[in-house]
């Protein structure tokens, strides 16, 4: 029996950084409850592979595949209008999308942090604002975000800048929103093994230290997102705005 409280079926949900570890996952998990989905990613290959992977036909409920750079407005914006084209509206916008650039502050180059901030806050409010003009009443918009907007570590000054911004921006917007009745909120999780780090956790001491640092003893898994995310999607999470819940 459906739960009216995290119904998402029929739902109209575009999703950024769908190819990604976690896009990958959420946006399954996602389309298994129903939803109707616009699935984005810069990195073509990899939307291909998850297309070529997609249970079914992907007609039942639908998914749309389509390329796209989160940094570019007008990119950010033709793929919100899919959603609007092809599911008359959108109910829900999830964004995956970010990168990962770890050096020491004295090694680490301008072009590296200038990127950082360009696809994890800029991307951020490009695609957000292009999903809040194309909302129904009662939208939910959603970001990963991070442990790091509250964490500092050593050559984390890119991403965890740019996540703490991330984290403001969340909740300028939803103040800014919540006449109109939609919702904007972040997940923030603790150290995930996905493709984005998995070059630095390779490194068997890092690894370690990532691990020993964490009270449960063991990296996150995108699957630890999907309840957070289905609560943030869903009528559950109607009067929650603003907040980077952190699953951690």
């Amino acid at each position: 029996m459906k739960d009216p409280l995290f119904d998402l079926d029929g739902k109209a949900i575009v999703i950024a950084g769908a190819a990604g570890g976690i896009g990958s996952v959420l946006s399954r998990a996602l389309a298994q409850r129903g939803a109707r989905l616009i699935l984005g990613d810069i990195d073509e290959p990899a939307l291909a592979r998850l297309a070529a992977g997609w249970p079914g036909d992907g007609s039942s409920p639908p998914v749309h595949f389509v390329p796209f750079d989160i940094t570019n407005a007008a990119a950010t914006d033709a793929l919100v209008r899919q959603a609007v084209e092809r599911f008359g509206g959108v109910d829900g916008a999830l964004n995956a999308a970010g990168v990962l650039d770890l050096a020491l502050a004295l090694n680490l180059s301008e072009a590296a942090f200038r990127h950082s901030l360009d696809v994890n806050v800029t991307g951020s409010l490009l695609f957000s604002r292009a999903a809040a003009k194309a909302m129904r009443p009662g939208g939910r918009i959603v970001h990963l975000a991070s442990v790091s907007s509250l964490v500092a570590n050593p050559k984390y000054a890119a991403y965890a800048s740019a996540k703490a911004a991330l984290a403001q921006l969340v909740r300028v917007l939803a103040r800014e929103w919540a006449s109109s009745g939609i919702t904007v909120n972040a997940i923030g999780p603790a150290m995930m093994e996905t493709p984005l780090i998995a070059a630095h956790l390779a490194d068997s001491a890092f690894r370690a230290a990532a691990i020993a640092a964490i009270p449960m003893g063991r990296l996150s898994a995108p699957e630890d997102l999907i309840g957070t995310t289905l609560l943030l999607l869903s009528p559950a999470g109607a009067f929650i705005t603003g907040q980077t819940i952190y699953v951690d």
